[in-house]
């Protein structure tokens, strides 16, 4: 399950992240921006990280969720 520490309860966070699963995967394309890098990256085909509004790193959800410097910066991990 995602944590959302402020706004939506983490239920509500789950069951929308299941629903834009599941209109992706019937083949809508959704462009997701989203504060929670770990869930946003989690259901990404692919992703762009954004710094000061410039690209600075560019790939697969999974890519990312595997890069150190997307872990440090955005998941917390050093």
């Amino acid at each position: 399950m995602w944590q959302s520490p402020q706004g939506l309860a983490p239920l509500l966070v789950e069951t929308i992240f299941d629903t834009i699963k599941d209109i992706n995967a019937k083949g809508t394309t959704i462009l997701l921006v989203e504060q929670n890098a770990m869930a946003a990256l989690s259901v990404a085909n692919y992703g762009y990280v954004l710094e000061t509004g410039r690209i600075v790193i560019k790939g697969t959800g999974a890519s990312l969720l595997n890069n150190t410097r997307v872990r440090s910066a955005y998941l917390g991990e050093e």
